[in-house]
């Protein structure tokens, strides 16, 4: 974990990869044959993650030294975000801060990647949204994730971002955020004929106690829908979760609207279901080091391959390979492999 003041990738510019290779080339061309970025739309959450490491995660009523302070910008709108514009796509956020000193510093993160913040709202009654974490020496943590500005993100707010939204090649919407900005967001995506990938994760879970497992209805109209195992079986109310039964359940997330399902098994990789087929898409070997930000790199590289046109399939190989380079580093924004490295592991080994 990094100050915000080196979020820089440890000197190397942040700034899209410019490395030129056949699969790098995520340049779609308009009618005039005139080439553009892609162009991706990420409505998702952001916040600021503080993390304290200390000898002993202290007890109701303690009070105990701490040995080390970090904070960064994070989440799923952060990470999501950074990652698609690292892939070479125009990238747009619309999401929302607090007017405190920690929301004008996210947004210049973001601006370092080249992500868009002008639909990175301010909310003036609010803080930004804070995870605070508290490390002690053998690893172990404790959390506390506040939403702040998050729970203001508000139908309007998509409104005011709809010509951009028009503009895009995809929409990819994380769910943990207001339901009411999820629909407008899903539903204005769609009207003006744009693929909309939901990424369901911080809605259902552990971390999410007493949420319904149940979806608005809109949520099954996206194209492509990405849960975790553990996920996917909550949404279609399976009593259990294994490679054997993602099929299933995939095939279930289909029947009730979506296009389709990308369900994510971490090394077992991804089983893809659409109306068609069902295949599963192995994960590439690599040494783990932090599983953090796989998510969000996955999603952000596969918002990014399906904007410049690529099949399904071919889109979740790529995110694959992206995620599975988000593990070998520590961190959330530190993580996100840059275009070229995605190229680089796809040329490299195929998956296992």
């Amino acid at each position: 974990m990094t100050d915000f003041g080196k979020l820089s990738r440890g000197g190397r510019n942040p700034k899209v990869d410019s490395t030129s290779s056949p699969r790098a080339d995520l340049t779609p061309r308009q009618s005039s044959g005139q080439a553009r970025s892609p162009r991706v739309v990420v409505v998702g959450s952001v916040y600021v993650d503080m993390a304290a490491k200390c000898a002993e995660v202290p007890a109701a009523g303690q009070t105990t030294a701490g040995t080390a302070l970090s904070y960064t910008a994070t989440g799923p709108g952060v990470n999501q975000a950074i990652e698609a514009a690292l892939c070479g796509c125009e990238v747009h956020l619309v999401s929302k801060i607090g007017s405190c000193p920690f929301g004008a510093t996210i947004k210049s993160v973001l601006e370092q990647y080249d992500v868009k913040t002008k639909f990175v709202l301010t909310a003036h009654a609010k803080n930004t949204g804070v995870i605070l974490t508290l490390v002690n020496t053998e690893g172990e943590n404790a959390c506390i994730r506040y939403e702040g500005a998050n729970a203001a993100l508000a139908p309007q707010d998509i409104e005011a971002a709809e010509q951009v939204i028009a503009e895009s090649d995809v929409c990819l919407i994380h769910a943990r955020l207001p339901k009411e900005p999820i629909i407008k967001a899903i539903v204005t995506a769609k009207l003006h004929g744009k693929k909309v990938i939901l990424d369901p994760a911080g809605v259902l879970g552990p971390s999410s106690p007493g949420v319904e497992a149940s979806l608005p209805p809109e949520y099954f109209s996206v194209d492509v829908m990405i849960p975790n195992l553990y996920e996917a079986a909550l949404i279609s109310e399976r009593s259990s979760a294994n490679i054997h039964t993602a099929k299933l359940i995939g095939s279930e997330l289909v029947a009730r609207g979506a296009g389709a399902a990308v369900i994510t098994m971490g090394r077992r990789g991804c089983m893809v279901v659409d109306r068609n087929a069902a295949d599963h898409i192995p994960a590439y070997p690599i040494d783990l080091v932090d599983h953090a930000g796989t998510g969000d790199a996955f999603a952000g590289a596969l918002a990014a391959s399906l904007a410049v046109g690529d099949d399904l399939r071919k889109a979740v190989r790529f995110a694959s390979a992206a995620g599975a380079l988000a593990c070998t580093k520590f961190g959330s924004v530190d993580a996100m492999p840059t275009k070229a490295e995605i190229i680089e592991l796809l040329q490299k080994q195929e998956p296992e």
